[in-house]
């Protein structure tokens, strides 16, 4: 599996504090290794991020991605909830 980001996700990503790039980074560790773990709450999305798919990440931050093909996954987009979907 390889995994992109685009360039809004890596604009969004930068913007967040050192301790939230920390826990994306070990949700994604956690992702490669079982991309259905639980702590994960991966499912798919619909209305305006229709084919994207959402992980938690803390209580309140999302990373949102979607696949190409079976071996792909780009992530596009990261933010709370409010800000994702508000």
């Amino acid at each position: 599996m390889a995994i992109r980001f685009t360039a809004t996700f890596a604009k969004q990503h930068k913007k967040l504090s050192q301790k939230l790039q920390a826990k994306f980074d070990e949700r994604i560790f956690m992702f490669i290794a079982n991309q259905y773990d639980p702590q994960l709450r991966n499912h798919a999305l619909s209305g305006k991020y229709t084919g994207y798919y959402s992980i938690n990440i803390t209580g309140d931050l999302r990373a949102l991605y979607y696949k190409e093909g079976n071996e792909i996954i780009i992530f596009g987009f990261i933010g709370t909830h409010s800000q994702l979907y508000g």
